[in-house]
């Protein structure tokens, strides 16, 4: 489920390609366009390392980047990212909070830091945190989401559902949202209510095939 929150879009600051051409050829001229091109392509080769899984190659162009030019939010934000997979949480954490302090409502930046204060043990201010994106994105199906997860994580089911219920109501066709609320409702031994759930998933089109693991289970 964690996917789904912390799924990041690894291409918003730039397009995946092949690049044969040695980033250490822009090294020979200060000037500022040859700069910006070299920072150009080791986003764009840090972003392929990213989709290759390779955290360590990433965060070494990234960290390239950041030599350049200290504010580039790019390198910054997925550098924070490739940090957060290889449980580098300090790390991650400064590099989220540095991004945050030029774009503070950045959405899923937001998110990352919140997971990253759960990772090192600060619920307080990852609730806080949760808290203050929902209530800046109080139509993201997203932060209702992230919310909930953790709440569930945490032994609130109570409130864990209804933050589930917002998040399926701003993305009604959203099939995981509405099976983690469906395993909520069981968890919380809600029998009817978890069947009156399933039977609207059918009618919304989700596939017998998802939900027949659930109808046999707790159905009967």
């Amino acid at each position: 489920m964690r996917n789904i929150f912390v799924t990041i879009i690894l291409f918003m600051f730039c397009a995946i390609g092949s690049y044969s051409q040695s980033a250490e050829h822009f090294f020979d001229s200060d000037s500022k366009l040859d700069k910006a091109q070299l920072c150009d392509t080791l986003l764009k080769q840090a972003a392929v390392n990213l989709e290759k899984q390779q955290w360590d190659y990433a965060l070494e162009k990234y960290g390239k980047v950041l030599e350049i030019d200290e504010n580039n939010l790019a390198a910054r934000y997925f550098r924070a990212y490739a940090h957060t997979k290889l449980r580098h949480y300090d790390w991650a954490k400064s590099d989220y909070e540095d991004f945050l302090r030029i774009v503070p409502k950045h959405l899923e930046a937001q998110l990352g830091l919140a997971y990253i204060y759960e990772k090192l043990g600060k619920n307080r201010d990852a609730f806080d945190m949760y808290n203050r994106i929902v209530q800046q994105f109080p139509d993201s199906a997203t932060a209702y989401a992230a919310r909930a997860v953790y709440e569930q994580s945490n032994n609130l089911a109570e409130v864990a559902l209804y933050d589930w219920e917002q998040a399926i109501r701003r993305s009604p066709d959203n099939t995981d949202y509405m099976i983690s609320r469906v395993e909520l409702l069981i968890t919380l031994n809600r029998k009817e209510e978890a069947v009156a759930a399933l039977d609207e998933m059918r009618k919304r089109g989700v596939p017998m095939g998802l939900l027949r693991q659930w109808y046999k289970t707790y159905s009967h």
